[in-house]
């Protein structure tokens, strides 16, 4: 389940690079009222590993759809 259920952040059909997703789910958290602490968590996350990195922890962060 995602640290953020409410927040839902649709990057399905849309640009499949990893940066744009990251962008797509950072602006859901801001928006959803996420804190700036947990924003620098998951970019931190996301960017320590390959593309299924930034999409396991984008969907462990928010819902993705």
């Amino acid at each position: 389940m995602a640290k953020y259920p409410a927040i839902t952040a649709v990057i399905v059909g849309g640009d499949g690079n990893a940066f744009s997703i990251m962008g797509t789910v950072t602006k859901a958290m801001r928006r959803g009222g996420a804190s700036q602490e947990d924003i620098d968590a998951y970019f931190t996350e996301a960017t320590s590993g390959d593309y299924d990195n930034v999409i396991r922890t984008s969907i462990k962060y928010v819902n993705c759809e």
